[in-house]
């Protein structure tokens, strides 16, 4: 195989392929293998018509096609490997020469990786914040820890619904004096202050005992999902079936044994605070870590190809729909929740792909710049991390990487992580 490599801009490469006859013998061989088990020829059992017979029958060309086909893709492969190039895309083929006693030639015209003229990414200045951990946060996290291990106690019928009560309620809504679909439902359990239903709702039923009756008046938000309902006025005609509400234990020492291994609330306060201290230790290094990227980024200069931004804002998607699907919801329902639709989503996704895929291509020009690699040793701990994640052996969690082709984007992703690591090293933190 000749191998003639063309740079014929910053993003766009042109390889001329000069596949030996002797290979374009091997794959006319293999089309008509192929192709005689596929054709029914009178006068021959599928698959055993003589090649002078099959070429008769279907026409040379369509031999020659079909063992283009087959000589393409590996050949294409292999002058990548060979020229180093980096495709972005699927490549446009052009044939040169197709003859079964002469090399077959073809071109490829295929976008590339842009090259990446890098600015200082070295002795980057950059101030690491301070995030003071106060007793008020220290506070809001024990009633957070006081709501999760808080017991709901059932009212009596002369109790009235509070603020933060848990309300069971039947409803049906009327707009226009009608009944709506999906208006109704039965003990239907609503946090009172949740803001879960319409604006006005649940604080209309703020003093409400269990199995009196009212007349909730509310409207319609004008961006409400469903338009035939946005801007109207309706009645929703309630009964309370029952109420419950939260009991707050007292914070003290037994408070400490049961939601903590700690014998006493100081104990416990002093954990909550040195863990508070931790996790705003990890945000200002995380900051620090974010902010030297950005100006690493900042001081580059790459001209990006759009084929890669719209790669880009595809995986967004993707990775939104998946999410969507594990919330039982689908891209559509979410789309028409938004009042938006596909194209709109893809606009406003798009400056954040821009930026992330300039992202990956300057930390990507660094860690080459800088030999950057991952070792045996950091491949290996990440592989347990993975194993132990999903209760797998390493040997079998490596080898399926291997065979989904995704190995290489674990290392990919530890060259990553030491790329920005480096950066951090060699910035000057204040």
């Amino acid at each position: 195989m000749k191998v003639n490599l063309e740079k014929i801009d910053k993003n766009k490469a042109g390889l001329e392929i000069e596949v030996e006859t002797e290979q374009v013998t091997r794959a006319m061989h293999q089309a008509y293998t192929k192709l005689v088990k596929k054709v029914n020829i009178p006068g021959f059992r599928k698959g055993k018509a003589p090649k002078s017979i099959l070429e008769r029958y279907v026409g040379k060309a369509a031999l020659l096609e079909e063992a283009a086909e087959i000589m393409i893709v590996p050949n294409y492969a292999a002058a990548v490997k060979e020229t180093g190039i980096e495709p972005i895309d699927r490549p446009a083929v052009d044939i040169i020469q197709l003859d079964e006693e002469k090399p077959f030639t073809f071109k490829v015209t295929v976008d590339v990786k842009p090259e990446v003229t890098l600015g200082e990414y070295k002795g980057i200045q950059v101030e690491k914040p301070h995030y003071p951990v106060a007793e008020e946060d220290v506070n809001k996290e024990l009633d957070r820890l006081q709501q999760r291990y808080a017991k709901l106690i059932e009212l009596g019928e002369e109790d009235e619904i509070q603020k933060d009560d848990i309300a069971a309620i039947d409803f049906q809504g009327f707009v226009d004096g009608q009944p709506f679909e999906g208006g109704a439902a039965e003990n239907y359990s609503l946090g009172i202050g949740s803001g879960s239903f319409i604006p006005g709702f649940e604080d209309q039923l703020i003093g409400a005992k269990i199995n009196e009756e009212r007349d909730v008046q509310v409207t319609f938000p004008a961006e409400y999902h469903k338009e035939e309902l946005a801007g109207k006025e309706a009645v929703f005609k309630v009964k309370i079936k029952g109420v419950k509400r939260k009991e707050v234990a007292p914070l003290d020492d037994e408070f400490a044994k049961d939601v903590s291994e700690f014998e006493s609330l100081t104990d416990l306060k002093a954990d909550i605070t040195k863990r508070l201290e931790e996790s705003a230790e990890r945000r200002a290094e995380e900051h620090v870590k974010n902010e030297v990227v950005k100006k690493a980024v900042d001081a580059a200069s790459v001209d990006i190809p759009p084929v890669m931004v719209d790669q880009r804002v595809e995986r967004m998607i993707d990775d939104l729909s998946e999410r969507l699907r594990m919330q039982g919801l689908n891209l559509e329902q979410y789309l028409q929740f938004m009042q938006s639709d596909l194209e709109k989503m893809k606009e406003q996704y798009r400056p954040q792909a821009e930026q992330d895929v300039k992202t990956d291509l300057v930390l990507e020009a660094i860690l080459k710049a800088e030999g950057i690699q991952a070792s045996d040793e950091e491949v290996t701990s990440e592989l347990e991390k993975v194993a132990q994640q999903y209760n797998q052996p390493v040997d079998a969690v490596k080898e399926a990487l291997e065979k989904a082709g995704r190995l290489e984007t674990l290392e990919y992703g530890i060259t990553l992580n030491k790329t920005v690591d480096f950066l951090v090293n060699q910035s000057n933190v204040a």
